[in-house]
């Protein structure tokens, strides 16, 4: 199947940084509401931790390819998600 339209690689790349830069400036807001609170009570830790998992894989794909929209997202997306985890964990953890 082709594209409806052809882009440029340029054209390809700004909408790859776009597409990239709204996905992971979208858990800015989850990782200042946890730190914020010092609760991740409500966040899936098993969900975040597959989430984790695959976004280092992304961004290793995106190594392999040498798709730098693909490393920069995955990479970011990772220390925030990653940081969410580390705080649930911090946070949230039963105390003795």
């Amino acid at each position: 199947m082709t594209a409806p339209f052809a882009l440029t690689p340029p054209q390809l790349d700004l909408l790859g940084y776009l597409a990239a830069g709204c996905t992971t400036l979208s858990f800015v807001p989850q990782v200042w509401q946890v730190w914020r609170t010092r609760s991740a009570r409500d966040i899936s830790g098993v969900m975040y931790g597959f989430f984790v998992i695959g976004v280092a894989l992304w961004a290793l794909y995106g190594w392999v390819l040498n798709a730098w929209p693909i490393i920069l997202a995955n990479v970011t997306t990772l220390l925030l998600a990653g940081s969410v985890l580390l705080m649930k964990w911090r946070f949230d953890r039963p105390r003795r």
